[in-house]
């Protein structure tokens, strides 16, 4: 019977189920629209609601989850900063350095093919909302270095190559993991991937959605998929009297 009523209020069949839907979607589009004269009060109220969600926000950060991950950690620096518990599975063994920011949430996953996988966040390392870092043997973020959201950072396939070990649920081989380093500086665009074996380059940039098979030089700007350099020196792109149009792409 419930389902009956649901199906023709959804079809709105009838005068009487036809007014009872329209009813309904007024009721959701609405919106009350605060007068001129107490429009400060909503305001005040607005800003109340933000500084009270970012104050608990802080204090749980405070005695909560910062002392819970710092636990997890091998090492942690000072003025660590977090907006959520990081969520860490596996024998990853995480160094943190001084003054790093994790604007929002944070997962980092490794196997066991390796005793003692290793993550490595140096100083001054800001990492944005919805970062993934896959780590089965090392992986390595320098100082100051720039870590747009969405960013997916993987030091192997996740999966063997060979199709009968995929088929057998095997890990992949120790010759197919292969670590990965993000230099010094560097910024990392939104939601690019940086695979197995890539060395991005100290001050170099990925652009966003880019994702990342070889090795960037440092200072240069890659884009695309797979990501080829498009200005080799950003540098003297945006030096006095230069040109700051990109190269042509390398082969």
């Amino acid at each position: 019977m419930a389902r009956s009523f649901l199906l023709k209020l959804h079809r709105g069949e009838g005068p009487f189920f036809g007014f009872l839907k329209r009813l309904i979607l007024a009721s959701m589009r609405s919106s009350f629209t605060p007068p001129r004269a107490i429009k400060p009060l909503f305001c005040f109220f607005y800003h109340a609601h933000y500084a009270v969600s970012f104050g608990f926000r802080q204090f749980l950060n405070i005695i909560y989850r910062g002392p819970l991950f710092k636990a997890r950690c091998e090492t942690v620096g000072r003025n660590l900063s977090i907006w959520s518990m990081p969520a860490i599975v596996g024998p990853v063994r995480i160094f943190i350095g001084d003054d790093v920011e994790i604007f929002g949430h944070l997962g980092v996953t490794s196997g066991r093919i390796f005793d003692e996988p290793r993550l490595v966040i140096g100083d001054r390392v800001d990492i944005g909302h919805n970062i993934q870092i896959t780590v089965n043997r090392e992986v390595v973020i320098e100082e100051e270095v720039n870590i747009a959201s969405g960013v997916r950072i993987l030091d192997t396939d996740a999966h063997p190559r060979d199709t009968d070990a995929r088929a057998k649920g095997l890990p992949p081989p120790e010759a197919e993991i292969k670590a990965v380093r993000i230099g010094r500086r560097a910024w990392l665009g939104q939601s690019c991937f940086i695979m197995k074996g890539v060395t991005v380059g100290e001050g170099a940039v990925i652009g966003a959605n880019s994702v990342v098979v070889t090795d960037i030089p440092p200072y240069a700007v890659a884009i695309g998929n797979p990501a080829r350099v498009v200005v080799k020196d950003v540098r003297q792109a945006a030096a006095p009297g230069k040109s700051a149009e990109p190269a042509p792409p390398r082969a």
